[in-house]
C-alpha cells in the first residue's frame, strides 16, 4: 500500500467544498456591499473596483504563464482585488490600487510560493502599503450624495473628525456622537425619519432612546471606504457565510468580544466619561471593524488552524483594535491589528494543537 502523505498548504478542506468553491461564494456574498458602495459614491468607486480587480486577475494570469500552471480559476485574485478595491476609499487615483495589488500579489503572495503559503493577508498587505507610502491620497473622503439631497463632497470619517476632536481640540465631557453633532456632521433624511419611528414606535415604550446618526452607520451614509460602510450588507454576508461553513464563527466571535467589553468598560475615559460608559454600537459601526473581523481576520490561509487557536488569535485582533482606536494615531485600527496577529499564527498552530479524544492503548 502506498503510505505517501501528501500535505498541501492551507485552507485545507475535508469535505466535498473545495478552496475555488469558497473563494468565489465569498466574492459572491462581498459583491453587495462593494456595489452598495458604488451607489452611494458614484463611478469614481466603479473605477477603482475593476482596476483593481482586472489588474489582479492579469497579474495572476501573467504569473500563471511564466509557471506553466493557471491559478485564476481559485478565485483568490479576485477576491484579493475585489478587497483592496472595497478597502479604499472613493477619491483615490488610480495608481494606487494598480500599486496595493502589487504589493499585495508579488510580495506578499508569491514571493512566499502562493496561494497557501503567505504569512500575511494579501489583500491587508497591499491596502497597508499604500496607506503608509501615500497617506495624502488615502486620507481623502467622500460624502455620499444623497445625504441631505447635496452633492458629494470631500469630509472626515468619524472615527478621523473625534480623533481631531479629542486629541487636537481637546474635546471632552461627550459622547461619540454627542461630539459629531455639535461638530455639524451631516446625516441623512432616512436616519431622522427611521430613528424617530424605532424611538416613537419600539424603544420609547421599553425606556430606551436611540440617538441621531446610527441608521446612518449601520447603512453606510457616511465617509468611509467604499465597501466597508455598510454595516447591513456585511452582515447579511456573514451570515450566510457562516451558515455555509465557509467562515469560521470563532475568530469573529472572539474578535467582538474582546474588542466589545474593552470598549464598554474603558472606552469612555478618551471622552472624559467614567466605567462602563463606552459606545460600543458606534465603533462596531465605523472604521472597517465589520469588514476586517467577518472577512479578513477569518481569512483560512492566514488564521490559525485550530479551535483554540482561532479564539486566542481573535482576541489579540480584538485588544490591539482597542488599543489602536482609543490612544494610537490611526483612525480604525483593525487592519493592523490582524497584520500583527498574522505574525503569531504559525506559534498558535505550534502550541495550541488539537488533542486526541482517546489515547491508543496499541503497544
Amino acid at each position: 500500500m502506498d503510505e505517501t502523505l501528501i500535505i498541501t498548504g492551507t485552507p485545507q478542506i475535508f469535505n466535498r467544498t473545495t478552496t475555488a468553491r469558497m473563494i468565489w461564494t465569498v466574492c459572491v456574498w462581498l459583491a453587495p456591499a462593494a456595489l452598495w458602495g458604488v451607489y452611494l459614491y458614484g463611478m469614481g468607486a466603479l473605477k477603482i473596483l475593476l482596476v483593481s480587480i482586472l489588474t489582479s486577475i492579469g497579474i495572476e494570469g501573467g504569473i500563471g504563464l511564466l509557471r506553466k500552471e493557471s491559478t485564476l480559476q481559485d478565485g483568490s485574485a479576485c477576491l484579493t482585488g475585489l478587497l483592496i478595491g472595497m478597502l479604499l476609499p472613493p477619491t483615490v487615483p488610480l495608481f494606487i490600487p494598480i500599486l496595493a495589488v502589487v504589493f499585495a500579489l508579488l510580495v506578499v503572495k508569491w514571493s512566499f510560493g502562493g496561494l497557501g503559503k503567505n504569512w500575511m493577508n494579501p489583500a491587508l498587505g497591499g491596502w497597508a502599503f499604500v496607506w503608509l507610502s501615500f497617506p495624502d491620497q488615502v486620507h481623502t473622503w467622500l460624502f455620499p450624495a444623497m445625504v441631505r439631497g447635496v452633492d458629494a463632497i470631500t469630509s472626515s470619517t468619524p472615527l478621523i473628525l473625534l480623533k481631531n476632536k479629542l486629541f487636537l481640540e481637546g474635546v471632552k465631557g461627550s459622547s461619540p456622537m454627542e461630539i459629531l453633532a455639535s461638530a455639524g456632521f451631516p446625516r441623512s433624511l432616512m436616519d431622522g425619519s427611521w430613528t424617530d419611528w424605532l424611538n416613537g414606535k419600539i424603544l420609547e415604550p421599553l425606556g430606551i432612546l436611540l440617538p441621531p446618526g446610527y441608521i446612518d452607520l449601520f447603512f453606510g451614509f457616511t465617509p468611509g471606504a467604499i465597501g466597508e460602510t455598510s454595516a447591513f450588507l456585511l452582515l447579511i454576508g456573514t451570515i450566510a457565510l457562516i451558515g455555509k461553513g465557509i467562515l469560521p464563527w470563532e475568530v469573529p466571535l472572539s474578535v467582538f468580544t474582546v474588542f466589545g467589553t474593552l470598549v464598554f468598560l474603558f472606552g469612555g475615559f478618551p471622552y472624559g466619561l467614567g466605567w462602563g460608559t463606552g459606545d460600543v454600537l458606534f465603533q462596531f459601526f465605523t472604521g472597517g471593524f465589520l469588514l476586517g473581523a467577518f472577512y479578513m481576520a477569518t481569512d483560512l490561509v492566514t488564521s490559525p488552524l485550530t479551535r483554540w487557536g482561532g479564539i486566542v488569535y481573535g482576541a489579540g485582533i480584538g485588544g490591539i483594535t482597542f488599543l489602536i482606536r482609543m490612544f494610537g494615531g490611526a483612525g480604525e485600527g483593525i487592519g493592523f491589528a490582524i497584520l500583527f496577529m498574522n505574525i503569531f499564527v504559525p506559534i498558535l498552530n505550534r502550541f495550541l494543537t488539537p488533542k486526541p479524544r482517546v489515547k491508543d492503548k496499541r503497544v
